[in-house]
């Protein structure tokens, strides 16, 4: 078990195959292709994966994870464990332990002083932190000297490796966000598009929701990288054209996210093709959140999807079933991913130890989801739409602009529709659908819609922090700049209390029975999420391209100092 390794025993070591690194910048200019084109640069006021990914190339958290789901130090001298004295014997703090003589990217110091406000700014009541889930139970965070850093907690922390950790919670600079704290997050524009960093790459220029120029950070810890003097992530466009631009035009090394169908991905990468598809498996899953408040356009603006105002129809646990009885993932997944997908009922795939036995979704049942629908009330009309106390059976579905998206949606609309529901469909370009302007009305966390569709995952091999996110004080509101991880608006107390259960636990077996109960909870008992497809993690890389190495549990960007061009 990975998690009792990480506390009792020795840290992962961080080893890579060796690379000719002649010096830093001599392989020229490095391309990217996110078609989901980043908004912003600064993973505490995004939930979007495009936005951590292209942050993840200039501010960097203390350890992250590799692709075995290892913890692994970055800025931090070391992962700390109960064995090198890091962790408390009863597990109430975790003390880290910085790099010497690292600088940031103006050349000023990094002191365990940054990591204190980093931790400050997203537990700022009035910040609405998209991350606030790694600060799960932190009771103080205390700068002990310059290089050493103290995270205490108000109760016994079996996995403290929440807050600083991962791509998703990185370190700060305390002097570029000083003024930007708490309700002022979110206008701090200099700040949030062009970070100061510690890691490989910082900021030359960034148009959001189109382009990202970045350039080598000269004070690098590591004197001879990276290897690329520039990067130029293009953003826009679609997965195809990311896909064509590495394998067949070759302008392009590397293309993130590229969710294609299988037929299309197979005639962009025969014999004769510039690079190759690479794909892993971690715990990224294609899913439908349920609102469960009402984004009726009627409603004031500050309470439009809020819990003020249960959602009319989907506030009923039978209509949420019927809705789900009546897809066909495995005709999902044939249609969207093939070989890169898996038909799912869970939030949580992987690991094993966390993965529940829950398989009831995976046979469509029309006719079970018609008699649902009977006994709630909901009856046929004469244009075959189900009506009840006047009200039609109808709801906006919503995800992002993408093929394969459309393809399901549309083949979900058909499927709602044998079963007497009127579905609306809306799709929203996926620079603004997973942005985190608090004045758009199209981002999923507004969720302004009935039903959205969308993936995330969890990184490491742990889903104690991804599980935290739909507690009930997560949820985006107003107060919270629209900023938060529980989208769907789900709220029970008895699901908050296993939370804090799970975050006390220590032994693996237990641990490994609550992460499937809240699972459970999530997707079989209340449906507020209907799985859909576990995605395996799919990207292009360039022939050329040396050192990438796909990571399911991190940024796909996570080990990108360590990239070169083959010689």
């Amino acid at each position: 078990m990975r998690l009792k390794t990480a506390l009792m025993g020795a840290a992962a070591t961080l080893v890579f195959a060796p690379a000719a690194f002649a010096e830093r910048g001599a392989d020229g200019q490095l391309n990217l292709f996110y078609w989901q084109a980043p908004s912003i640069l600064n993973p505490y006021l995004s939930s979007g994966t495009k936005d951590l990914e292209a942050s993840s190339m200039v501010i960097e958290p203390l350890a992250r994870y590799n692709p075995a789901g290892e913890l692994v130090p970055y800025i931090a001298a070391e992962v700390p464990t109960v064995a090198n004295g890091g962790i408390a014997e009863d597990l109430m703090s975790i003390t880290w332990k910085l790099k010497p003589d690292l600088k940031w990217a103006d050349g000023s110091d990094v002191t365990a002083d940054d990591v204190v406000f980093t931790g400050e700014y997203c537990m700022n009541p009035d910040g609405g932190c998209a991350q606030l889930s790694h600060f799960e139970h932190v009771s103080k965070i205390e700068a002990i000297d310059p290089l050493t850093v103290k995270v205490s907690f108000d109760a016994a922390m079996p996995n403290p490796y929440g807050p600083f950790v991962s791509f998703e919670s990185p370190i700060l600079q305390k002097a570029q966000f000083a003024n930007c704290t708490g309700a002022n997050a979110p206008t701090c524009t200099e700040a949030n598009t062009m970070p100061v960093g510690t890691g490989p790459f910082k900021v030359s220029a960034f148009s959001p929701n189109d382009n990202v120029q970045l350039v080598a950070n000269d004070n690098f810890r590591e004197a001879d990288k990276p290897s690329f003097a520039s990067v130029n992530m293009k953003g826009g466009g679609d997965a195809a054209s990311a896909a064509r631009a590495v394998f067949q035009t070759g302008e392009y090394d590397y293309a993130w996210n590229l969710q294609l169908a299988p037929d299309v991905l197979a005639g962009m990468t025969g014999d004769g093709a510039k690079g190759k598809v690479v794909v892993a498996f971690g715990s990224l899953v294609e899913r439908l959140e349920m609102n469960m408040t009402d984004p009726s356009p009627n409603l004031p603006e500050g309470e439009r999807s809020t819990a003020k105002h249960p959602h009319p129809i989907l506030s009923d646990l039978r209509v949420r079933q019927a809705l789900s009885m009546a897809i066909d993932r495995n005709l999902l997944v044939e249609v969207g991913y093939g070989q890169a997908g898996k038909p799912t009922c869970n939030l949580v795939p992987a690991p094993v130890a966390y993965a529940s036995d829950n398989t009831g979704c995976l046979t469509q049942d029309v006719e079970g989801a018609k008699k649902l629908l009977d006994e709630a009330g909901w009856v046929p009309g004469a244009d075959g739409i189900r009506e009840k106390d006047g009200m039609k059976l109808a709801i906006t579905y919503q995800t992002s602009t993408n093929a394969v998206r459309q393809d399901f949606q549309a083949l979900i609309k058909q499927w709602w529709g044998e079963i007497g529901v009127d579905t609306t469909l809306k799709n929203i370009d996926a620079s603004v659908f997973f942005g985190g302007d608090p004045g758009s009305p199209d981002t999923f966390q507004k969720f302004y819609a009935d039903v959205e569709m969308y993936a995330n995952n969890f990184t490491g091999t742990d889903p104690q922090t991804y599980l935290a996110q739909y507690t009930c004080a997560k949820a985006p509101k107003p107060e919270t700049q629209w900023q938060g991880e529980n989208i769907n608006r789900y709220c029970d107390e008895t699901y908050d209390k296993l939370v804090g259960e799970l975050g006390g636990t220590a032994d693996p077996d237990k641990r490994g029975a609550l992460a499937k109960q809240l699972n459970d909870m999530l997707t079989k008992d209340s449906m507020t999420i209907v799985p859909l497809v576990w995605r395996g993690t799919t990207s292009g890389v360039a022939n050329t391209i040396v050192g990438e190495d796909i990571n399911p549990w991190d940024s796909e960007l996570w080990n990108i100092a360590d990239w070169s061009r083959a010689k």
